[in-house]
């Protein structure tokens, strides 16, 4: 399976402007810039896209590890925070923090413990990033 998104830059780093488009369509022509990436800029940016995909991987990753134990969430809701850092003389993402909250009827804390870890290490956006990975997990009733 692949999956293909593209970019077009025009300028210089600091003025220029780009856009993001996916073959899906979902995105197309999204603007992004210098401002959307290091100010406040209206736009999208790379590390935003990366959080989306990031809680969306881990999200279906542990509904996968909670039908492998019986389990099916009512909800399950799921932050992903981005952190890109000057590094030497350039940039990384250092961190990807994930934040979820979870309802799942009959879940008891150790299997929801244990599926968490799973997904945070079987999501294959998680293998992707050469970044420390944190979680944090409440169990809703």
């Amino acid at each position: 399976m692949q999956r293909k998104a593209s970019a077009v830059w025009q300028g210089d780093l600091k003025s220029g402007k780009g856009a993001i488009s996916t073959d899906s369509g979902t995105l197309k022509n999204t603007q992004y810039s210098f401002s959307t990436r290091f100010e406040n800029g209206v736009g999208t940016n790379p590390e935003e896209l990366l959080a989306a995909a990031h809680a969306g991987c881990f999200t279906m990753a542990l509904s996968a590890q909670l039908a492998g134990l019986g389990l099916t969430a009512q909800k399950l809701e799921t932050t992903a925070t981005i952190t890109l850092d000057k590094v030497g003389d350039g940039f990384s993402i250092t961190k990807s923090h994930l934040d979820l909250v979870a309802k799942i009827p009959g879940a008891d804390k150790s299997k929801f413990d244990t599926a968490v870890k799973a997904a945070e290490t079987g999501c294959p956006v998680s293998k992707l990033f050469k970044a420390e990975i944190t979680v944090s997990a409440r169990l809703e009733s």
